[in-house]
């Protein structure tokens, strides 16, 4: 998660008084608008649980009212601050730092407490309707929608929900995966445009673990659909021959022969992201960028417009960081920005392995940079979870055993989607950037290590990695 505080303003209280408030944005987002007395009732809550020794330096108060040139030193501060506590391991994760998160995004929303109806959308265009609180979590919504789906206890972990924004030609821009600290009502409707909805998708990666979900009815349909709907918008490349015996299955009813099939197929359970800018192998180059089997895939157009294509292996990435910057937009006049006169500039980096004793920092400016990064995250910790001969099996049962679930009577079913259309003829194959990209994995390489610390030891073609793809948020 990437935590920021770009910008102040200045509103009125009840009493009518002005004051300085900080706006938190997550993953390049407004999440809340919080004054510094409230950030200091944090602070002193997670002194009282944790201790001084791990709480970091909080900005000191001040007797007289502050300048401009110290209310930007201060939201300097601030910022620092929440990206530290988010970067603990165990205030980050904590109960009391997620909950001021949510109960700070609803009262910037001004949205009651209140019972509401929620739409939550699945891969096949299916819409299921859950009853919930405007307050309800994320965890909260997800159990909703299991229960009204009928997907059992172990299962609903294999699964999450992504704000979604879909286009009028039929694409749609993967936004961002719903975390623990949100509402997630109070995060679509808060958006105030139809085109934003959640989504119910996978979140795993390694596809081993469709067979835990496929033994469920509800869980192979709900695979199913996501499989066919990501060969219909082109993320699964399918020739004529694998089209006819995909069509073939889906005719016979064949679920689980489909999903094998397709599991077989290039680009099975990639996130694919909107086209954006790259400096590799040339800066200003454009560039699609899909996530999936541990790495970042590049379909790249080089300024002489000829296409390559190439991936960066996540076990060959030494960290990666997200940065952001406010640009004046075009018509823009002032030096600095402002609300009204900026754009955020996101830019993900991250630094390879080339070769042996070659490390090289490649950037993506997307506003997806976060994506990108929350997807490289999440590959890495599902790659040390299995290293360390665990799975994703075994971290629900563990969840489970710290809450209780609530189920009811109400369920629906996950209608089958159509029959595939023809595979798109232009989608074709494009040459390799560089077999050296795919060549190797390696081994035992951090954020503290260097170049000169790689030796031939370091190379091998498995998973058996320790320490890889520290994040720098």
């Amino acid at each position: 998660m990437h935590f920021s505080i770009p910008e102040t303003e200045v509103r009125s209280g009840e009493n009518g008084s002005p004051y300085v408030a900080y706006n938190i944005h997550v993953n390049g987002v407004l999440h809340c608008r919080v004054r510094y007395s409230q950030l200091l009732g944090l602070h002193e809550q997670i002194k009282k649980e944790y201790g001084n020794n791990v709480v970091p330096a909080f900005p000191p108060k001040k007797i007289f009212t502050l300048t401009p040139v110290e209310v930007e030193h201060r939201r300097e501060q601030l910022e620092k601050y929440m990206q530290a506590l988010r970067q603990d391991p165990l205030i980050g994760a904590s109960e009391m730092f997620n909950s001021f998160l949510r109960k700070a995004q609803q009262e910037t929303q001004q949205i009651p407490t209140e019972k509401v109806q929620l739409e939550i959308h699945l891969s096949n265009g299916q819409k299921v309707t859950v009853n919930i609180l405007t307050s309800d979590q994320t965890e909260d919504v997800l159990e909703a929608v299991a229960t009204k789906l009928d997907l059992p206890d172990e299962l609903v972990g294999y699964f999450s929900l992504f704000l979604v924004q879909e286009w009028e030609e039929g694409g749609c821009t993967f936004v961002r995966k719903l975390q623990e600290f949100e509402l997630p009502y109070v995060s679509v409707t808060s958006l105030h445009n139809p085109d934003y909805h959640i989504v119910l998708r996978k979140s795993y990666w390694d596809s081993a673990y469709d067979s835990d979900v496929m033994e469920n009815r509800v869980g192979l349909n709900l695979l199913y659909a996501q499989t066919v709907s990501d060969i219909e918008r082109g993320w699964i490349l399918v020739n004529k021959d694998q089209h006819r015996q995909l069509k073939s299955l889906q005719e016979k009813g064949s679920k689980k022969e489909f999903i094998r099939l397709a599991q077989t197929l290039k680009y099975f359970g990639y996130i694919k992201f909107d086209p954006c800018v790259t400096d590799f192998p040339e800066k200003g180059c454009h560039v699609v960028v899909s996530a999936g089997n541990n790495e970042l895939n590049f379909h790249v157009k080089l300024p002489n417009n000829q296409m390559k294509e190439g991936s960066f292996k996540v076990t060959r990435m030494r960290c990666w960081r997200v940065t952001s910057s406010q640009v004046p937009v075009a018509n823009g006049t002032a030096n600095t920005c402002s609300s009204s006169k900026c754009d955020v500039k996101l830019e993900l980096s991250f630094e390879y392995l080339m070769s042996k004793d070659r490390l090289q920092w490649v950037t993506i400016t997307s506003p997806q940079a976060i994506m990108m990064s929350i997807c490289l995250q999440s590959m890495v910790d599902e790659l040390m979870v299995k290293k360390s001969g665990g799975s994703i099996k075994k971290q629900i049962q563990k969840r489970r055993l710290n809450g209780s679930i609530h189920r009811c009577s109400s369920q629906q079913a996950v209608k089958s989607p159509q029959l595939l259309e023809s595979p798109d003829a232009s989608r074709e194959q494009v040459p390799k950037l560089s077999t050296k990209l795919t060549s190797v994995s390696l081994k035992g390489i951090s954020a503290s290590n260097s170049a000169n610390d790689l030796s031939g030891n370091d190379f091998h073609g498995n998973y058996a990695f320790e320490g890889i793809g520290d994040d720098d948020l």
